[in-house]
Formats: C-alpha cells, sequence, structure tokens
C-alpha cells in the first residue's frame, strides 16, 4: 500500500549544502579532505567527481583552468566518513597540467580521477547543433507539483533524492522513469533544467566544480526508458563504473542549463550513456560520459 506524501513535506526538505561540500579541508601541500554534509548511507557519485576537481585545482595555477575530468569509481564510499583526496602532479606545461588524484577512505581507494587544465587560447571554433527547443525553466514547475496523485503515491524513490542530492531540476517533458514505472517504453532519452540550489563562490574551479557534483544526476538511467525499467526495478544492481566530464568554457553551475542525456548502448550488463549541457541560448557549455553496471539478479 502506497501513501501519497503531501507535496508540502517534499517542498520543505533541504538539499545538502554544495558550496560546503566543494569545501575542503587542506591537510598537506597535496592532500585534501572533504565531508559529505549528508545523512544519506552512500556517497553520491558526483560529489566525489566535484571534490576530486577541487581539490586538483587547489595545486594548479590560476591562469589554467579545468577542461577535462576522467574518474573510475573503485569502491562505494561512506557518507558518514570523511574522504582524503591525495594529488599527484604528473606535469606542469605551458599550456597543460595534468594531476592524477586518488580519492582515498579509511585506506580504501574509492575513485582514481585524471584531472587536466589549460590555459585559455584563442583558435576555430563551432559546435554542433543546438538542443531542442522546449520551455524556460520558469515555466515548469517544480518537479514534485507535475506528478500526479497517483504517481506521487509512487514515489517513494523521490524524498531521498530531493533531501541527499544537492541538485535542483525541472524537466520540460515527462521524466522516462515515471512512465517506466507504469510500464511504458521510450526512447533512451531524457533532459533537463539543472542548477545548484545555493549560489556557488563565482572563481571558475568552484562553477566547474558545482557542474561536475550535478553532472551524475539521472545520466546512466537514460539507458533504462528502452526496457521498460528503472533504477527502483527490483532485483537491478546498478553502479557508476567511470564518468568523465568535459568543460569546453567557464559557466556558472548555479544558473540554468539544460542538461540532455542519450543512453545510446546498453549490453553486457553494462550501459553507456552521454550528456551535453547547454546554456539559454544553446551554447554548448560541457559534455559527460557515462559506463555503468546495470545486472538483474
Amino acid at each position: 500500500m502506497h501513501v501519497t506524501p503531501p507535496v508540502e513535506s517534499l517542498t520543505t526538505l533541504t538539499r545538502p549544502p554544495v558550496p560546503e561540500i566543494l569545501t575542503l579541508t587542506q591537510l598537506d601541500r597535496d592532500v585534501f579532505r572533504g565531508r559529505s554534509h549528508t545523512s544519506a548511507r552512500r556517497i553520491y557519485g558526483g560529489q566525489t567527481i566535484g571534490q576530486a576537481l577541487v581539490a586538483a585545482g587547489r595545486t594548479v595555477e590560476h591562469d589554467h583552468r579545468p577542461h577535462s575530468v576522467h574518474g573510475h569509481f573503485i569502491h562505494p564510499g561512506r557518507s558518514d566518513h570523511p574522504v582524503d583526496y591525495r594529488v599527484e602532479r604528473v606535469r606542469d606545461g605551458g599550456s597543460f597540467t595534468t594531476r592524477l588524484v586518488r580519492a582515498v577512505q579509511n585506506d580504501r581507494t574509492l575513485m582514481l580521477a585524471t584531472v587536466s587544465f589549460h590555459r585559455d587560447e584563442s583558435g576555430l571554433a563551432h559546435q554542433d547543433t543546438g538542443p531542442t527547443p522546449g520551455p524556460a525553466p520558469e515555466d515548469l514547475p517544480r518537479f514534485e507539483h507535475s506528478l500526479s496523485a497517483s504517481d506521487l503515491g509512487d514515489a517513494e524513490w523521490l524524498r531521498p533524492l530531493l533531501a541527499n542530492v544537492g541538485v535542483e531540476f525541472r524537466f520540460p517533458d515527462e521524466y522516462p522513469r515515471v512512465a517506466n514505472r507504469r510500464g511504458e517504453r521510450l526512447p533512451p532519452r531524457q533532459r533537463a533544467w539543472i542548477r545548484t540550489p545555493t549560489a556557488l563562490d563565482d572563481e571558475p574551479l568552484v562553477q566547474a566544480a558545482g557542474f561536475a557534483y550535478c553532472s551524475d544526476l539521472f545520466l546512466l538511467s537514460a539507458v533504462l526508458p528502452p526496457h521498460g525499467r528503472h533504477i527502483d526495478t527490483p532485483g537491478l544492481k546498478l553502479a557508476s563504473l567511470d564518468h568523465t566530464v568535459w568543460l569546453h568554457e567557464p559557466f556558472g553551475a548555479d544558473e540554468w542549463h539544460l542538461y540532455e542525456q542519450h543512453g545510446y548502448w546498453m549490453g553486457g550488463g553494462r550501459g553507456i550513456s552521454r550528456g551535453r549541457l547547454y546554456s539559454r541560448e544553446g551554447v554548448l557549455k560541457a559534455s559527460t560520459m557515462q559506463e555503468g553496471l546495470l545486472r538483474f539478479r
């Protein structure tokens, strides 16, 4: 029996404080400590990516900005314990700087990440086609207000999402997860307007890490709609294996951007999704890709 949660109880939930999550404590020259600031049992993957980017950036000259992060998830982490980020200075070049980051919790490696930084320069420029037109975020309701009474009553997953992930999101189309819970099958595409719910520091590194934090949200689930499944389907084991973010130019992660996601392949217990982040004007600001485990017991 499902009890429909009052919409008011969902809208009053406090999301995790992303500015505090992205503020690390320096323990040594190249060692930084991050905390979760959430009651969730496991650490959200985007948090580890965002904190690794901040740790790497704190060892780099300010004229080099992050342009890519490649992370491999090794073990899940516990949110009630801090994570130490140990940075190795692989290369300091005139144009590019490279860092290797190991995220460690209780002597166990959670993630390995390579982070690359690039000094600004001019050159040829173009981008592929822009996003599909749709309503602006201000013209869309909060997600919890967009659900029917029956869908809201079947949304036990929504409360922990709102309480444990510091991302505000609004869908210009129906979120496929809702349709999948009704047994419908859809193409492997989804999109949402996203931003951090609180303002971040204007420092480009922090804004870049803010999107790295947001970038993990929903991405892998884009492979499931064609199968009529969702991440709460009984028997499904889901885990991110690796995650990549490419940052094309500076932007504010605390401002609305449209995040389009395409789950273009699934097989052998794995799936791959890619994402593109656009400004309101249709300018491509960042790209993402993620492979994950999707295994049915």
